[in-house]
């Protein structure tokens, strides 16, 4: 049972086109099957031995004729009454003998008219006889033993069958096909608006700003489109009001901070209070590191909009920077990797991961690569496959059971800071439209891993 759920997933169509498409006709083909059965089966047999019959009928009658008197005299008026009411000619060759069969190849296929026939004359005629159904296009020349001779009967191919038996099947055919091309292109233009639908919220997911998008197709998918329409003019909304609103707790935080710090420099200092006014003062630059790097989170870099960019210029960038900081950074890298980003807010990521790095081992090793596009499963997938960054350290590094907690705001795991580094990195990768996780790194300590759609 197993296997047959497998074998019919196998065989089902993935796409909606593919599925509406076998859903629309499966039942057709099965109805136009058991059509032809019906038709083919009772139908078409009992049609076919009832002419088959009368033209073996009307062989044997004349050669029943033709024994109670052979003379030529008969058989000349015999002939030609033959050919004016039963609409078949006649002909005798006396003295001949039949030779071995002659085209007994099929020439009506899907029709059982040869088989018909040949247990027609069997049975009515009881000679031995030859039919040939190639050597005319318009006829069936039939050759029959008798004493003295063979009888000759072209009997025409429409006494034998019916065209509208052909017609029926090109009804059929022609009209399963013209329901499947207008029930594909019908479905295409569905299926093409729940696309169009699919990669705007694709693209609005990854930051992208599309602008609305037009509804069409079916009444359902337009409905759909309007309420996200409607969606992302509320969230754009609220993101202009949080950031409004940021803008001043900004103002209002930095102003009393920054009167703190003054107030610090102009106090009178004496040799007892120095260390006091040098800790203060540590405590005010410590505040205002906390407000930026909180107000950098919250902002979730939103402002700025995706464009092409070099993520391999922008690591090697970044590492110099480390480098300047006083850190050990090797890069490895390709030429040139571009891709849409958000170049300021990647920066931000990549100088938060090399940061934590950089306080808790002395070698850090960062690499780019692009992985291929996965094949397999469902869901979106980029196009072009994934663009990897791996940053590396030889630090304690974080036990597997505290990794995801690093992520959460504020959560430092007793090594210092704001705890906001890599809460800020995985905001920006993810508003890419990737991720990032920890894993253990070959150096020893810590390997961040970022992922980014091509």
């Amino acid at each position: 049972m197993a296997r047959l759920e497998r074998a019919l997933r196998l065989l089902v169509p993935r796409g909606l086109l593919g599925r509406s498409l076998l859903i629309i006709l499966l039942p057709l083909l099965i109805l136009q099957g058991v059509a032809l059965q019906i038709f083919y089966g009772s139908h078409l047999d009992v049609i076919s031995r009832r002419l088959a019959a009368a033209v073996a009928g009307e062989v044997g009658f004349v050669i029943e004729l033709l024994n109670r008197d052979p003379s030529a005299e008969n058989r000349a008026l015999l002939f030609r009454e033959v050919a004016w009411r039963f609409d078949m000619a006649m002909a005798f060759e006396p003295g001949a003998t039949l030779g071995p069969p002659q085209g007994r190849a099929a020439s009506m296929p899907l029709l059982p008219l040869e088989e018909d026939l040949a247990n027609a004359l069997t049975e009515r005629v009881g000679r031995p006889f030859d039919a040939d159904w190639v050597s005319d296009p318009r006829s069936v020349i039939i050759r029959i033993q008798l004493r003295d001779g063979v009888l000759h009967v072209e009997a025409p191919r429409k006494r034998l069958f019916s065209g509208t038996l052909y017609l029926f099947v090109i009804w059929l055919v022609g009209s399963s096909l013209l329901l499947f091309v207008v029930a594909a292109l019908f479905m295409k233009n569905q299926v093409r608006a729940i696309r169009r639908f699919a990669a705007a919220a694709e693209a609005f997911g990854l930051g992208r700003d599309i602008g609305p998008i037009k509804p069409e197709g079916a009444a359902e998918v337009r409905q759909a489109a309007h309420a996200f329409n409607r969606m992302q003019e509320r969230i754009r909304r609220f993101v202009a009001q949080r950031t409004e609103m940021l803008a001043g707790i900004s103002h209002d935080l930095r102003t009393p901070l920054t009167r703190m710090r003054l107030a610090l420099d102009v106090l009178p200092r004496t040799e007892e209070e120095e260390e006091d006014i040098a800790a203060l003062t540590q405590d005010v630059e410590e505040m205002e590191r906390m407000v930026a790097a909180y107000l950098a989170f919250a902002r979730g870099e939103v402002a700025e909009q995706p464009q092409p960019a070099d993520l391999a210029e922008i690591v090697r960038d970044v590492a110099q920077k480390a480098r300047r900081d006083g850190a050990e950074v090797a890069v490895e890298a390709p030429g040139s990797l571009v891709l849409p980003l958000r170049p300021d807010a990647l920066r931000r990521c990549l100088a938060n991961l090399l940061d934590n790095a950089r306080k808790h081992a002395r070698r850090i090793a960062v690499g780019v690569a692009e992985i291929p596009r996965e094949t397999g499963g469902a869901g979106l997938r980029p196009a072009g496959g994934w663009a990897q960054v791996t940053v590396d350290d030889d630090g304690p590094g974080i036990p597997a059971a505290q990794r995801e907690e690093a992520f959460r705001p504020f959560a430092t795991l007793s090594s210092g800071g704001t705890g906001l580094g890599l809460a800020i990195a995985r905001d920006i990768v993810r508003a890419h439209g990737g991720d990032i996780v920890l894993e253990d790194s070959p150096l020893g300590g810590l390997r961040a891993r970022v992922r980014l759609p091509v």
